[in-house]
């Protein structure tokens, strides 16, 4: 398994472990099977229940061909409209436990899903997958071409993990939250904000807890009340758990 560290926004390393080409595979029959079993379903209510054949032979080949594609069409965006809904994921890459995920920090969009939908047509249709094959184990990021294209990465979430590794903090049912516009923040940008900081504890870098707080309270209008820059980065990790568990 290959390491990939992705840089975030704050200019900090996080380390994942990339997907193997295994489970790559895994999740994509996964899927293949999920996508064949629509369109056997699909075919026998439209073919043998409403025998729907005999409404095709009425047709012109452009209009057969245009009710086809709408029949099936679920099965050809599959990947590109699960992976946009859950972020990254198919059922098959949920099952198997990875993700895709941008290697600049960000969070993929649509249009890197859609470039890595379409370059399937190269790394996958075409020659069985051997092209995405080799470009995955020959990338030192395990990467087929849609993933190069795109700026993504696959990533497995199989790693062992403790609630210091994630954006969650343990506070108590008698906590009293302090700063009400943390809620301004995302997951995302309290996960940055969480490592940027255990990171600079880590090296004792003052400056950069410094910009942290100093970018908080740009961003979300708060004003550091303790005097304390690492009590007030525990307290806004702390508040933000608060207020995303009792929304």
């Amino acid at each position: 398994m290959s390491e990939l560290s992705i840089n975030t926004t704050q200019n900090v390393k996080i380390n994942f472990i990339a997907a193997t080409v295994g489970e790559r595979i895994g999740s994509y029959f996964i899927d293949l099977a999920i996508k064949l079993a629509y369109v056997t379903v699909i075919s026998l209510i439209f073919f043998y229940g409403f025998n729907f054949d005999r409404v095709l032979d009425s047709l012109d080949s452009w209009s057969r061909a245009s009710v086809l594609l709408l029949l099936y069409f679920p099965f050809i965006i599959y990947t590109l409209i699960l992976e946009s809904i859950f972020e990254g994921q198919t059922i098959g890459k949920k099952l198997v436990k990875i993700k895709v995920v941008k290697i600049d920090g960000y969070q993929a969009g649509f249009g890197d899903y859609l470039m890595r939908w379409f370059f399937r047509l190269v790394d996958i249709s075409i020659l069985g997958g051997i092209v995405g094959l080799i470009s995955i184990i020959s990338s030192q990021k395990g990467q087929r071409l849609g993933d190069m294209v795109a700026g993504t990465a696959v990533i497995t979430l199989k790693n062992k993990i403790n609630i210091s590794h994630t954006i969650l903090e343990e506070i108590g049912n008698a906590y009293v939250p302090t700063y009400p516009l943390v809620i301004k923040l995302s997951d995302n940008d309290m996960r940055i904000i969480k490592e940027t900081f255990q990171s600079a504890l880590a090296k004792n870098d003052h400056e950069i807890i410094y910009k942290l707080v100093s970018k908080i309270e740009s961003v979300t209008g708060i004003k550091n009340q303790s005097g304390n820059n690492n009590d007030f980065l525990r307290v806004i990790l702390k508040d933000y758990n608060f207020y995303t568990q009792n929304m």
